[in-house]
């Protein structure tokens, strides 16, 4: 069951913006110089996000693997940017991050160097508080790992059950976020010791539910009760497939537990239902562990908690007590426990458990309806075997049809967007926006594309009419829907839906932007091609420049197929910010990786790109040389030739650049287009007092590609070449023509 997060929805927006904005800046900040007016944008971004958070007062995030937490309450990890944002800083070592007052720019400059040092390097200096204590800024403050433990633990020592240590931190966290949870060998095995001690599962238990309160700080008994069940959960299913003969004792420390917890909490756990197959029946076997002590041990504190009993505590004690004689014998050691306490001992004692008693235990015969509800009940189907002789009106299929699903769905669009568009209160605006993200979200988790299609065109208009009623909502609402779990899933069925439904999503990822490109990488994250690969890529390179950035997470990742798509989408864009993103390609092992990004650069008409090629051609060796040359042509892709033409123009032909211009020369040929001959016919006019052999190289080689590209151009080149060339063109040309 994920865990609902209980911020507001304003710090949850602004929460949501600072991981964005974090994300961006440390992305960028390994892309491009620190000078770079990239690098600046995103700083001031992050700065004025920071600021935005915090209003000028200090403001603290707690990191976990999975989302951020301010002040214990944990924020909404679906959100992608908040999931991405703390499994950055949690991979960096860091547990906790402080801003005070107005964080200035060259603070956020000391962080980012610090959050992309190199790992190894960050721990051998001690980890990442221990290097802001010396190159930080005051205004920022971090909590990092406690790297003695964890040196400690990896040289063999054994942590005690449950030792309040960072991996003990981590299992509540993890318990306590309310995700689908996969725990690695040493918190399995933590788990396995916490199980055997009925205490160290109550403090388990009380810790996870801790966060689980209103702002007023009053407990949450269903959420509470849902995440002590969880890690009740977690314990059992560790327990049967490791130690599956300690299954009783585990559940008896699992009842010794639950009396140590809020009596009303148990009872809510109590009365959940054993609803997951392929796990271990924890209600029902909580509730066969409980022997008379356990029962009346909880009896007797609810009783003096609330002071009197309750349907809801005789369902709870039927349940757990059927039998008649046991519930006796409880209920005297309930008495027992209650006569030592100040409820027991109290005037009216004996009054209110004379009362309690008779409710206890007659409590499974007793009616739950009314007399009149009971009757006007056995009479409905009298009164429904009347209306059946009644001629029905014509009109009352229509009817039905009109109350079905598919009608009632487009009703509430209709009515929502109608809303949306009459609405003159701002704030009312925003949130009708975030209802129609809403909405949006539960119309493409149902397939209902053509209504999600109108709601986020209705959203794309206003969040492109700027001055308009919920204008930055309109906005920010795409944006989530962009990175949602809905559009996640969806762009999932992009391989299998028909002609019709790929327009509808196509049409939907439109209206919600370049954030979609987020759910559309996943598509695109596969090593073979497909429809759904195909039909994402488009969409995504379709966005432009815009989607460059995005698409910088592909080219990061460890998976080489990966790489290589990233580096196919950005040579597909063709814009120039994607020049520094291929460039460390450029340097992979893994010849698939290096050859996309040198291809992708080929098809980018920008200066960058061509230097970039240049220094991999100049310190290159003959072999890999070849096989640059051969990545730019292998598609004779017209596009190229600007590059290698620009290649040979600005290299040194009869220096250092000798071989790479042969090289290049050579890569026209291949292509075999007319935008080559200029250069062609330049390079064999070439004249020069010294370097005879280069020279003759040059002309060979370049007589040689004028004649593989053919054509009207190149023939007229190369007879006037042998009337008015030098006389070892003349010689070389007549050398050709005659072979």
């Amino acid at each position: 069951m994920a865990q609902v997060s209980q911020l507001s929805a304003e710090l949850t927006r602004s929460l949501l913006q600072l991981a964005r904005a974090l994300l961006v800046a440390v992305r960028n900040w390994t892309l491009y110089p620190p000078e770079h007016p990239t690098v600046a944008v995103s700083i001031k971004r992050l700065a004025a996000a920071i600021r935005e958070s915090s209003f000028g007062a200090a403001f603290s995030l707690g990191v976990t693997p999975d989302t951020l937490m301010i002040e214990g309450t944990l924020a909404d990890a679906s959100q992608t940017g908040i999931a991405e944002a703390a499994a950055l800083l949690h991979d960096r070592d860091i547990l906790a991050v402080t801003f005070v007052g107005d964080v200035p720019q060259e603070a956020i400059h000391a962080l980012l160097r610090v959050l992309t040092l190199d790992g190894a390097e960050r721990r051998r200096r001690g980890g990442p508080k221990c290097i802001w204590e010396t190159a930080g800024h005051p205004s920022i403050s971090l909590e990092q790992i406690d790297y003695d433990k964890v040196l400690a633990r990896n040289e063999g020592e054994i942590a005690e059950p449950a030792k309040r240590d960072d991996l003990w931190r981590s299992i509540v966290l993890s318990i306590a976020g309310g995700q689908k949870t996969v725990f690695d060998e040493r918190a399995q095995q933590r788990l396995l010791a916490i199980a055997g001690s009925s205490g160290d599962i109550a403090d388990l238990a009380t810790a996870v539910m801790a966060p689980m309160c209103a702002p007023d700080g009053s407990p949450m008994l269903t959420s509470q009760a849902a995440i002590v069940l969880a890690a009740f959960r977690h314990l059992s299913n560790i327990v049967s497939v490791m130690s599956p003969d300690r299954m009783p004792e585990v559940m008896s420390n699992l009842a010794a537990a639950a009396t140590q917890l809020d009596p009303h909490v148990v009872m809510q756990v109590l009365q959940s239902q054993d609803d997951d197959p392929t796990g271990v029946a924890v209600v029902s076997g909580i509730a066969g562990a409980f022997d008379d002590v356990k029962v009346a041990q909880l009896l007797a504190t609810a009783l003096a908690l609330d002071g009197q009993a309750s349907d809801r505590l005789a369902t709870i004690f039927n349940t757990i007590a059927p039998d008649e004689d046991r519930k006796k014998r409880v209920l005297t050691l309930t008495r027992s426990l209650l006569s030592e306490t100040d409820f027991g001992r109290s005037g009216q004692f004996q009054v209110l458990w004379a009362s309690t008693e008779a409710l206890l235990v007659s409590y499974n015969d007793k009616p739950f309806l009314s007399d009149k509800y009971r009757a006007e009940l056995d009479g409905a189907g009298g009164r429904a075997e009347r209306m059946s002789v009644v001629d029905l009106p014509s009109e009352l299929p229509d009817w039905l049809e009109s109350l079905g699903q598919a009608n009632v769905r487009v009703l509430s669009v209709t009515m929502l967007i109608d809303l949306f568009t009459l609405e003159l209160d701002p704030d009312r605006g925003s949130e009708i926006a975030a209802d129609l993200e809403a909405l949006s979200e539960d119309l493409l988790m149902s397939g209902s594309y053509e209504e999600a299609v109108t709601v986020t065109r209705a959203l794309q208009a206003r969040g492109t009419t700027a001055g308009s009623i919920g204008h930055e909502a309109s906005r920010l609402a795409l944006d989530r829907l962009g990175e949602s779990l809905a559009m996640r899933e969806t762009v999932g069925l992009i391989g299998d839906v028909d002609e019709a439904g790929w327009a509808a999503i196509q049409a939907v990822i439109d209206a919600v932007g370049v954030a979609s490109v987020e759910a559309l990488k996943a598509a695109v994250s596969v090593e073979h091609d497909g429809i759904a690969t195909e039909r994402a890529e488009a969409i995504i390179v379709g966005f432009g420049r815009r989607s460059v950035s995005r698409v910088a997470s592909l080219v990061g990742d460890s998976r080489w197929f990966v790489q290589r798509r990233g580096a196919r989408l950005l040579g597909l864009i063709g814009a120039a910010e994607a020049v520094p993103m291929l460039q460390p390609l450029l340097r992979q092992t893994d010849p698939r990786v290096a050859r996309a990004a040198i291809t992708a650069l080929g098809a980018i008409p920008d200066p960058a790109a061509v230097r970039a090629i240049q220094t991999v051609l100049r310190s290159a060796t003959g072999t890999l040389r070849r096989a640059v040359i051969d990545a730019l042509v292998a598609e004779r892709d017209p596009r190229v030739v600007p590059m290698l033409v620009r290649i040979i123009e600005e290299s040194q032909a009869l220096g250092k650049d000798h071989d790479v211009v042969l090289e290049t020369i050579e890569g026209l040929a291949t292509v075999g287009t007319d935008a080559a001959v200029p250069v062609l016919a330049t390079m064999a006019q070439r004249r020069a007092l010294f370097g005879r052999k280069k020279l003759r190289a040059l002309k060979e080689r370049s007589v040689d590609a004028l004649a593989r590209v053919g054509g009207a151009k190149a023939n007229t080149v190369l007879k006037e070449a042998a009337q008015t060339g030098d006389r070892m063109l003349k010689k070389i040309v007549g050398q050709r023509g005659r072979s």
